[in-house]
């Protein structure tokens, strides 16, 4: 399996979101991604319950395992993530991350991913707080902090959600942990060097990659070159 923190943690790693592909031709647009650079692919996972809107299930994941080594990052924004996520693992999800908002008990969960093989992170909506997921911090491969309201592609950037990710990386800093920061919501060219300054280093990047009109290649470059704000 694929993992998750084999990934650098000193530099920015760009994880296109394949909400914003052309599901038409996804396998071309995940290779086109791929070639660009990309170091992982973002899938997000929607059950209409949780946030409200519809997105992919586990044979769409399963099809495209067969187009593509990257790393799987999938983000199960659904309700019953402890039910769902040895499905996801099954259909070739390397790493899941799910709502700390869930239904389900977030210690059940991630011993459920673990124990399907998998890597576990958290993800946490605009109105939860920090500290909600420090409790799992030390069993994390990495922690999510939504910069939208998760729901929808395309969204404008909270800047209001800088002193999170700031507080979650300096408690990562603390501990002295190994946790990838990702950022997910409105991350371009103009929004990327504030994200990482205020301590993200894993960067989900949908419109602006996908539908970038430079190019796929131009997109993930100029969100590499983040990494000096690290």
């Amino acid at each position: 399996m694929r993992d998750i923190t084999k990934l650098p943690f000193d530099k920015v790693t760009v994880s296109p979101s394949i909400l914003a592909a052309d599901f038409g031709c996804l396998g071309a647009d995940i290779k086109r991604v791929t070639e660009a650079g990309a170091d992982l692919l973002h899938l997000d996972v929607m059950d209409g319950h949780f946030v409200p809107n519809l997105t992919m299930g586990p044979p769409l994941i399963k099809s495209i395992r067969q187009a593509s080594e990257l790393v799987f990052d999938t983000h199960l924004m659904i309700s019953d993530p402890l039910t769902y996520s040895p499905i996801f693992i099954d259909a070739g999800a390397d790493h899941i991350t799910f709502h700390i908002e869930a239904d389900s008990d977030p210690q059940a969960v991630i011993d459920e991913i673990k124990k399907h093989g998998a890597t576990a992170g958290i993800s946490v909506k605009p109105n939860t707080p920090a500290e909600t997921i420090f409790p799992y911090l030390d069993q994390l491969a990495m922690v999510l902090v939504m910069t939208v309201e998760p729901g929808f592609g395309g969204q404008s950037f909270m800047l209001d959600m800088m002193p999170k990710v700031t507080a979650i990386r300096e408690e990562i800093k603390r501990r002295g942990l190994q946790v990838h920061l990702q950022v997910d919501g409105g991350i371009a060219a103009d929004t990327v060097e504030i994200a990482a300054k205020a301590g993200a280093n894993m960067m989900v990047a949908g419109t602006s990659v996908f539908r970038n009109p430079g190019g796929a290649e131009k997109a993930i470059t100029q969100l590499h070159e983040a990494s000096k704000y690290l």
